[in-house]
């Protein structure tokens, strides 16, 4: 991402600002000098406010939070939605819709609505519809698909608004103010730069000074969404060699818990053996060869006697 130099923008015709009697004052810090009744822009805090914008709505993207990009003026709406499509983020080039931020819910019940006609005609329900009911859905449909089909991916709140003329878009800008989202803008000599988080002192008029400003933004924004991805594959990369790792230590242990088991059970078997060795012989049960047994003794029944018969 290399920062446009101050021959690129002085190309570019970054430098014009508005007529002298249409100043805003509060831009005088930004004003190099004023020639023939209209201010110049000072190229060199251009530059600083430009690389700090950079590097917030780096870190934004880095994060991977939304931001949403403005600009309904002719001869910025082509630039920003060429430029803004390459890296995937919301984007308002048609009128802006009042309460798009501070009514979120209701823009996108319309967005759903829209989703919903899609679905009628892939799954047969216009089949089923006269001609001119088509005809009223599909005006709908190409309707709400000019006014949001760009915020269609958009399913919460930005967390920031970038704004080519932010004297043209107020409305957003003072919604974007309500409920806190930082903004990013592109301010001319007639505009106030209190307004925004991030002011650009810029010529907002000239395409070739929205295209410079436009690019360099957007290669910031690309920038902060890659890093999120090398940052994604290396932590799921740390995540499945911790994960490796883990198994490979729980295998060790019960490989190691199963070899101190074997070694346990082979000393336990040697103990009994050596036991049972080591054990006295019962000589009480041992009968020597050459002794005979005693032979029982024969026990003689005594004859009773009968008593003598009386006379």
């Amino acid at each position: 991402m290399q920062t446009p130099s101050f021959n690129e923008l002085l190309d570019a015709g970054v430098h014009f600002g508005h007529l002298k009697r249409k100043w805003d004052p509060h831009m005088a810090p930004y004003i190099f000098m004023e020639k023939n009744g209209i201010h110049i822009i000072d190229l060199e805090k251009t530059i600083a406010k430009l690389e700090e914008s950079a590097k917030a709505i780096k870190q934004i993207a880095k994060s991977g939070r939304k931001i949403l990009f403005v600009a309904t003026k002719k001869q910025a709406k082509d630039i920003v939605a060429e430029r803004i499509k390459t890296i995937n983020m919301p984007y308002v080039t048609e009128r802006w819709p009042g309460g798009m931020l501070t009514n979120f819910p209701t823009i996108r019940k319309a967005v759903k609505k829209m989703a919903a006609i899609d679905k009628m005609a892939t799954d047969g329900t216009f089949d089923h519809m006269s001609k001119r009911e088509k005809l009223q859905v599909t005006r709908q449909r190409a309707k709400l698909e000019k006014n949001l089909g760009s915020i269609a991916d958009m399913v919460r709140q930005p967390a920031a608004l970038f704004v080519v003329d932010i004297m043209k878009e107020d409305i957003a800008v003072k919604e974007a103010h309500r409920l806190n989202i930082t903004v990013f803008g592109m301010v001319d000599t007639n505009s106030d730069p209190r307004e925004v988080d991030f002011p650009i002192p810029a010529n907002d008029d000239a395409a070739k000074s929205i295209t410079i400003i436009i690019d360099y933004i957007v290669a910031a924004v690309q920038e902060g969404l890659n890093e999120r991805k090398m940052e994604k594959e290396k932590e799921a990369e740390n995540k499945a060699k911790k994960a490796a790792e883990a198994k490979a230590k729980k295998e060790a242990a019960e490989a190691k818990a199963k070899e101190e088991a074997a070694a346990k059970k082979k000393a336990n078997a040697e103990k009994e053996a050596n036991e049972v060795k080591d054990e006295p012989k019962d000589t009480k049960s041992e009968v020597k060869a050459d002794e005979k047994p005693k032979e029982p003794v024969k026990k003689v029944a005594r004859k009773r006697k009968t008593p003598a018969k009386e006379k």
